[in-house]
């Protein structure tokens, strides 16, 4: 709450500043993704895998990522996408029954480049499927 408070008010500060209030704004909505500083985003689902496997297939559809494997790994899932110029790989985590830990990392073609922009994205779009905790 705290948060989405500092963020209007930023954003009404800046009133005139309407690229840094929508950057501000944007911000503050994608709140509960995380990125580490090797470009991996991730988030946890209060969800099973299943459902967020479902999720994570229906956003890659929609987003025309083409999934072009997928294999499991005891109580974790790997699957590999392909996205234009970028390897997605998306791995799937069950912590419990109920809870579920994703990780989005998307490579330029190089594989030295990740962008983090695409990672978040997938994550986000998932979150929307899955809905409300």
């Amino acid at each position: 709450m705290t948060r989405i408070a500092l963020v209007l008010v930023s954003a009404w500060l800046l009133g005139g500043c309407a690229p840094v209030a929508l950057t501000a704004l944007g911000v503050g909505m994608a709140t509960g993704v995380s990125h580490t500083l090797g470009g991996m985003v991730y988030k946890t689902f209060t969800a099973p895998k299943s459902e967020v496997r479902k999720a994570t297939m229906t956003a890659l559809n929609r987003m025309q990522i083409k999934v072009q494997k997928s294999h499991r790994d005891g109580s974790s899932e790997l699957i590999s996408a392909k996205a234009g110029d970028r390897d997605i790989e998306i791995e799937l985590e069950a912590l419990t029954p109920n809870t579920t830990r994703m990780l989005v990392t998307a490579r330029k073609d190089s594989g030295l480049l990740r962008d983090g922009a695409t990672a978040t994205e997938i994550i986000l779009q998932t979150e929307r499927i899955v809905g409300p905790a």
